[in-house]
């Protein structure tokens, strides 16, 4: 492709490598990029309080698209500027009681969003007991299943401890018929659940707009199938080589892994 526009770029199993820290390497290439005047957009699965911590490691300050399409969330002003799909509670209530079914033993969670990353007005991740976090950090505000279905959220999460992602968002997409985008972005057992229609795909070509970048010199990067709708929109889909075989299957190109610094062999061909 010629010379992108815009770059847009997962975070976890991308752009940062295995042990969630973004390589000197990456740093200096996105150093040049923004020095080039070209936007860098982070697109993820990842809410906005997770961050102000990425984008500081790579001096980046312009847009995030967060829960997968659902919130665009302007990094420098700390200010979420779009919430689209918001899932109410009576679409939350049918959705866990049809998955409960299906999944038993399955457990579940809630985001939320306010103003800012860290809005002190807002709960922004409620659980249940029993939901299982892949990543171990114990975030979130213990409550009943009705109090998470109990008001409007960006995402439901879905955790199981005996199941694989993929055997997860099969029995879900079985039963849930179309309703909701099913994806994940971790393997090991927990499906997030957006409006149907909301993806990373959308919330990038809000930005797009803001910044009057056509699609075809939009470059983007991912590992999971939260990002498979992006690398088709986007003008040249690039997936890493540690990339599930649904994102490989999709992309126009695969790079090196996350591990390899596959988004910084990339981006040096322009930068």
């Amino acid at each position: 492709m010629e010379k992108p526009l815009l770059i847009a770029s997962d975070v976890d199993g991308t752009l940062l490598d295995p042990l969630e820290r973004m390589s000197p390497r990456t740093v200096d290439v996105l150093r040049r990029v923004h020095e080039a005047g070209v936007p860098v957009v982070l697109a993820t699965g990842r809410p906005p309080r997770w961050i102000p911590s990425v984008a500081q490691a790579g001096g980046l300050t312009g847009y995030a698209v967060c829960a997968n399409g659902a919130v665009l969330y302007d990094i420098g002003a700390d200010e979420v500027v779009g919430v689209h799909g918001a899932l109410d509670p009576m679409l939350l209530t049918d959705a866990v009681e049809e998955l409960a079914r299906v999944l038993p033993g399955c457990g579940f969670a809630a985001e939320r969003v306010g103003r800012h990353a860290i809005d002190p007005d807002v709960q922004h991740l409620v659980i249940e007991h029993g939901y299982h976090n892949p990543w171990g950090d114990g975030e979130g505000v213990p409550v009943s299943r009705a109090e998470i279905v109990g008001r409007p959220a960006v995402k439901l999460l879905v955790s199981h401890p005996d199941m694989t992602s993929d055997e997860m968002a099969r029995a879900a997409g079985a039963v849930l018929d179309g309703s909701f985008d099913i994806t994940f972005s971790a393997g090991g057992g927990l499906i997030e659940l957006a409006a149907h229609g909301i993806t990373k795909a959308t919330g990038l070509a809000e930005v797009a707009q803001r910044f009057e970048v056509p699609v075809e010199r939009i470059i983007a990067f991912g590992d999971m199938p939260n990002d498979v709708d992006m690398l088709r929109w986007a003008g040249h889909g690039v997936a890493m080589a540690n990339a599930h075989p649904d994102v490989l299957a999709v992309a126009d190109e695969v790079t090196s892994p996350n591990s390899e610094d596959g988004v910084a062999q990339v981006l040096e061909r322009w930068f």
